[in-house]
């Protein structure tokens, strides 16, 4: 028996492409289960490189993770999905952040939905200075931007930033001051890794750069990239200079950004990954009012990791 072969001249006229067959579009007695509506159904882990301005007037194309979905009412089987990708490859050489509504409002449209969401992921670098030393080196920011669009044409963006420090523990700085002063012991305060994650819901733009420094402001101890001994000693120096537990992290990040008018509200995490406990220490500050939830899950705790 002859093996089928596949054809590489097979190519089928717009016609005969009307006459496939479309289960995602067929009746509804094709719905497996209940025949109720779903939230939301769409594509996740999309990767695509897309363009994004920054603050010095310049721009930068960076591969970005992609989520984009769809309400789908009870009657209907299910959606094509390429008709979101499709839409974004539409956009890949505009600024993709100026386009956000407009996609929704066409892959919404497109797929006969009364409500459409965004979620763009992308690493974010930023040149930044060393302490003491004339170095300077790329330091990466995780960043996700949603967007939705209801059944009113209503328009909501919401923009989450992470920004990596370091926290150095008060209560072990002044036991390590005590050692060493009374009892004549070199002594070493622990400190850690940490992990704040603002989410802002915006009342006008503002850069991801301003984002950096506003964390910056608050908490003073960012990691750093490139480090020479003049360096080194100038962070442990900062690190003793701006003690905080994650309570202080929470409320020091509060202080700023209940001040910013650009920012209608908010919510942060911190995260501070112990090198003293084999647990982390978490802490939870929302803006008064704030429709950002104060119930974080233990996925979304977990994801306060630095990766490189």
């Amino acid at each position: 028996m002859k093996e089928k072969e596949y054809d590489i001249k097979y190519n089928p006229s717009p016609a005969e492409i009307n006459q496939f067959p479309d289960l995602q579009n067929g009746p509804s007695s094709l719905i497996k289960g209940s025949p109720v509506a779903i939230q939301q159904v769409g594509v996740h882990n999309f990767r695509i490189p897309l363009k994004y301005k920054t603050r010095d007037g310049g721009s930068i194309q960076l591969e970005t993770k992609v989520t984009g979905s769809v309400s789908l009412e009870a009657h209907k089987k299910g959606i094509n999905m390429s008709r979101i990708m499709r839409r974004f490859y539409d956009f890949k050489n505009d600024f993709i952040c100026d386009e956000l509504e407009n996609i929704l409002s066409k892959y919404k449209n497109d797929l006969d939905s009364f409500n459409a969401k965004i979620g763009l992921h992308f690493s974010y670098p930023i040149i930044k200075k060393s302490l003491r030393s004339n170095n300077k080196g790329y330091q990466y920011y995780n960043v996700t931007i949603e967007g939705s669009l209801n059944k009113k044409g209503e328009y909501k963006k919401i923009i989450h930033f992470d920004f990596v420090y370091s926290s150095a523990c008060p209560c072990s700085f002044e036991l390590a001051e005590y050692a060493r002063k009374e009892r004549n012991i070199p002594t070493v305060t622990h400190s850690q890794r940490s992990v704040a994650r603002i989410s802002l819901e915006l009342e006008e733009f503002i850069w991801i750069e301003d984002l950096q420094e506003i964390c910056n402001k608050a908490l003073q101890t960012e990691t750093q990239v490139i480090v020479k001994r003049e360096d080194e000693m100038a962070f442990a120096e900062l690190n003793g200079s701006y003690l905080k537990f994650v309570e202080d992290a929470a409320r020091l990040l509060y202080e700023q950004l209940i001040n910013d008018k650009r920012i209608n509200d908010f919510r942060a995490i911190c995260s501070h990954q112990e090198s003293l406990h084999s647990h982390d220490a978490i802490s939870v500050i929302c803006a008064p009012n704030s429709k950002f939830s104060s119930d974080v899950s233990h996925e979304l705790w977990s994801s306060l990791i630095h990766t490189s």
